[in-house]
Order: C-alpha cells, then sequence, then structure tokens
C-alpha cells in the first residue's frame, strides 16, 4: 500500500497510531498520538481510513471554499442576551358549571349564571391583587348570556381590555382580559 506524508496510520503489531511525517523507500516515520516520533517499515502499518476519510473531506472542502475559507471567518462577537420583561402565562378561569360545583340538580339557568359570574369576580380581585395581567376566561359558546354579562361586568373598569381569546387554543369560547395595574 502506499502512503503519503500526512496519512493517519496505526502499526499493526503495535498499539500505536499517528500521521506520517516522512517517508524513505519502504521507510515511514511517523509522529504518534503520544507525540513521539515512531519509524516502521510499509508493511507494519495500516491506513486508519475513518481519520483519512475526514481530514480528506476537510481538505477538499477548504480547497473548494478557496484556500483562505478558515481565515477569512472572523469569529462572530458573542451577542449579549438583553433583559426581556418576562411575561406572564396568562391565568385561566375556567367558567363551565359542572367545573365549579360538583352538582347542578335543582339549580335554575340564573342560579348557575350567578355561581359563574360570582366565581369570576373572585377569580379578577385575586388577579388583581396578585398583579396578573393577563386572565382567560372560559365562558363555553352556548346561547352567550354568559359572555355577555362578563362584558358588561368588565365595561366598568377603565383599566381593562377585553377580547376574544386565541381562536386557535379556546374557540369562540373565551375572552381574554388585560388588566392595566397602574391605574387600580
Amino acid at each position: 500500500m502506499k502512503f503519503k506524508v500526512g496519512d493517519i496510520v496505526f502499526a499493526i503489531d503495535d498499539d500505536i497510531n499517528g500521521e506520517i511525517l516522512n517517508i524513505k523507500g519502504t521507510t515511514c516515520t511517523l509522529l504518534s498520538d503520544d507525540g513521539f516520533e515512531v519509524v516502521y517499515e510499509a508493511y507494519e502499518l495500516v491506513k486508519d481510513r475513518s481519520k483519512n476519510e475526514r481530514l480528506d473531506f476537510s481538505r477538499n472542502f477548504n480547497a473548494f471554499m478557496g484556500e483562505n475559507y478558515n481565515e477569512s471567518k472572523k469569529p462572530k462577537k458573542a451577542k449579549i442576551p438583553t433583559k426581556k420583561k418576562k411575561e406572564q402565562p396568562p391565568m385561566e378561569v375556567d367558567l363551565h358549571i359542572h367545573k365549579l360545583i360538583k352538582n347542578q340538580k335543582g339549580l335554575t339557568n340564573f342560579d348557575m349564571l350567578n355561581i359563574q359570574l360570582d366565581t369570576a369576580k373572585r377569580q379578577f380581585d385575586f388577579a388583581v391583587s396578585k398583579r396578573i395581567s393577563r386572565v382567560i376566561f372560559i365562558h363555553g359558546v352556548g346561547a352567550g348570556v354568559l359572555k355577555a354579562e362578563l362584558r358588561y361586568f368588565f365595561q366598568k373598569y377603565d383599566n381593562i381590555q377585553v377580547r376574544d381569546a386565541d381562536y386557535k387554543k379556546y374557540g369562540l369560547g373565551a375572552m381574554e382580559i388585560y388588566i392595566t395595574q397602574k391605574a387600580m
């Protein structure tokens, strides 16, 4: 097998790997991975194909991209991350009646609506006291009575913006309120 200077080889009978530094006739001088120069006859060496293929690829790549490809690329300056305001995930309040009470038997629609509105008011007060700026009220689709009552309730406040919640996540059955905490 023909070797050339720069080939990565390993000795057949020894546990020595290295790069060929010099070739004179059939004698090869290699620099071992340990940093020593060792002399072997060519028939005592075998090319390490996996390492040579990686080296050939990098040589061909650099030749393809230009001789000074690696040198022309200046290291980019590391970007210093700027502090961003941590946006809290919105607080979700599910106002479906079966989520609020265990048994609805004997309750009128008016009673259920009052339970839902009382829960919404309590959760709204909690959000204000804990300085939570976004709250999603999941009201469901239904006839729209609860949604209308919630909008009427939130109209009383100047520091609240009401809009429909994310359609992809909640469909038409939720509203999102933004509370501006400074004015409260």
